[in-house]
């Protein structure tokens, strides 16, 4: 077989490296035609190498020129200007994209590829937080997709749409567009480079609008996307800060920790849209841990890709006792910030204006995300705007209210498998027990939260816990109310209370445990496809052999089956 007909190969079965090897061979010998020059860029890109495939498309872009094939010239000069978006060099791009709206205006007839055009726009207004602006760009690449039969950008157009959508405020269209792009990207319609961009940023929309469980599940489908193809560099670095993000929240820290390593690595390999995330997330574990000069070197990392490392770096200050430094760097951050970034940024702004003295300004922080509830149905929000609110409350001394809502928030946070937030809950409902004259359940709830800190090695929080009760203004005038009143779990509705409908007493995640022990797998890979701890498996598994008084794992498949779970 001619090295040619093997570079084909190798590309169709995804082995990058090889099919980089042989085109190149073939090329040496001839000048590739401009489909295998494209595919070259392409696999060149893909592990890694932007700057070289970026001048291979350039060449595959003059061949079609050549061979009279404009769409295709335009089609790459595209693809070249977005590659160099990526690259960071924004004047070559402007060159390129200039040079495929010229090439298009001169065509006699429709160009199949004139949707692709819109999408460099829709993407700049994306960036500027103009999501109106973003909505009609991205709307009008993919109408052209369809109209002129070019998948790729009718799925680039509804990612973009979509994403326009959520920053607009219209959460249920917005990712039903974004599962609708990743529907193309499963059945094989568009090419490789499209299908990492769609994944990479569908998994990034879902955590900016606080969706867990679509966060999860397109985390694991980009995971076995990486893992299908071989050395792939471009998007799996992204793919690895995704997983330390998920992590984080379920207690996995050690694991966090290799993701963003690993994220890292990657990102110096050339998945260059890693390099934030991988330290960022970095920098969080090193923060809850108490490695402050660990965690400062990650943050300043990040930095450096042009990106302010919030609100990690103002929480690093606020452990660091300098509350009147968190506030102002957050403050400053928070100026002007587009509606993703003071989603994600608002809990932590709570927190600072609380201790930095700021009792209104934290109140307005907290009011401003409570709002978003109403636009965000999502657990995870909820619980953060009621955690919010409960210190806020408790600042102003009304522990009876406050309670009330930080175990609406608890209840939360054990729905979402996130240990940290939950005893985070668990030591405010001790303070405000505490505050409220019932010393034995604040015992209790502080001794709940003290175990888990242990465990997760998170240093600051236990020290934290260990000081006195701050007194809270007004409290006085409280009136005790009765301890199993307090005390007593609130119902929480819906998903929330974490139950799946089918389970019985299983919360969801212990159903999603078990439906995968039934599926055969061992501890290591079921922690790895919910990326959690096996410590964390082991203890959900615990946690099913008790409920459903089983003892081995082939009684809980039988159950599973029993029970219509698997």
């Amino acid at each position: 077989m001619s090295s040619l007909a093997e570079g084909r190969e190798a590309y169709a079965e995804r082995r990058w490296p090889d099919a980089v090897g042989q085109y190149t061979d073939a090329d040496r010998d001839a000048e590739l035609p401009a489909g295998d020059l494209e595919q070259l860029a392409t696999s060149v890109i893909l592990t890694g190498r932007g700057s070289e495939g970026v001048d291979i498309l350039a060449r595959a872009h003059l061949k079609h020129l050549a061979d009279g094939d404009y769409p295709a010239a335009v089609r790459c000069a595209v693809w070249t200007g977005i590659n160099l978006i990526l690259l960071s060099e924004p004047a070559r791009s402007a060159g390129w994209l200039a040079r495929a709206h010229r090439i298009v205006d001169d065509l006699p007839e429709p160009c199949r590829f004139e949707g692709m055009l819109f999408l460099p726009a829709g993407l700049g207004a994306l960036y500027q937080g103009d999501g109106a602006a973003a909505a009609e760009a991205f709307a009008r690449a993919a109408d052209l997709g369809r109209e002129r039969g070019d998948a790729d950008t009718v799925a680039l157009g509804m990612l973009g749409l979509g994403q326009a959508k959520v920053m607009l405020g219209q959460l249920d269209d917005g990712l039903a567009l974004l599962d609708e792009a990743m529907v193309a990207v499963t059945v094989g319609e568009i090419t490789p480079v499209p299908s990492g961009i769609i994944y990479c940023a569908v998994v990034e929309t879902c955590h900016l609008a606080f969706d867990v469980h679509r966060a999860h599940e397109w985390t694991r489908a980009l995971d076995r996307w990486c893992d299908a193809q071989q050395n792939l560099v471009a998007f799996s670095g992204q793919c690895q800060r995704h997983r330390a993000e998920l992590y984080r929240l379920h207690g996995a820290w050690t694991e966090a920790i290799d993701a963003a390593k690993m994220a890292q690595d990657l990102a110096f390999r050339g998945d260059r849209m890693a390099t934030y995330g991988g330290f960022y997330e970095q920098g969080e574990i090193h923060r809850l841990r108490g490695d402050f000069d660990a965690a400062e070197a990650a943050y300043l990392h990040a930095q450096q890709t042009g990106f302010p490392p919030q609100p990690g770096l103002a929480l690093l200050r606020l452990a660091q006792g300098k509350p009147d430094q968190a506030q102002s760097m957050l403050r400053q951050a928070m100026d002007g910030a587009g509606g993703d970034y003071r989603r994600r940024v608002l809990p932590s702004q709570v927190e600072i204006e609380l201790a930095a003295g700021d009792a209104p300004a934290a109140r307005a922080a907290m009011e401003e995300l409570a709002s978003l509830c109403a636009t965000f149905d999502m657990p995870m929000l909820h619980a953060l705007a009621e955690q919010s609110e409960a210190a806020v409350l408790f600042h102003e001394g009304d522990p009876q209210a406050a309670l009330v809502l930080v175990r609406r928030a608890w209840s939360r946070w054990l729905g979402l498998d996130a240990p940290f937030e939950a005893a985070r809950c668990r030591a405010l409902l001790a303070s405000l027990c505490a505050a409220l004259g019932d010393e034995e359940s604040a015992r209790l709830e502080r001794e709940a939260a003290r175990a888990v800190f242990s465990e997760l090695g998170a240093a600051p929080a236990l020290s934290e816990l260990e000081q006195p009760d701050l007194e809270q203004p007004g409290l006085e005038q409280q009136t005790p109310v009765a301890p199993d009143a307090r005390t007593a779990p609130l119902p929480a509705s819906g998903n929330d209370a974490g139950h799946a409908a089918g389970a019985g007493p299983l919360t969801a995640r212990e159903t999603e445990v078990l439906q995968l022990v039934s599926a055969g797998l061992g501890n290591r890979d079921i922690a790895a496809e919910l990326f959690i701890s096996e410590k964390t498996v082991a203890r959900h598994l615990s946690n099913i052999f008790t409920k459903l008084g089983l003892s081995s794992r082939t009684a809980a498949t039988a159950y599973a089956y029993r029970h219509g779970l698997v």
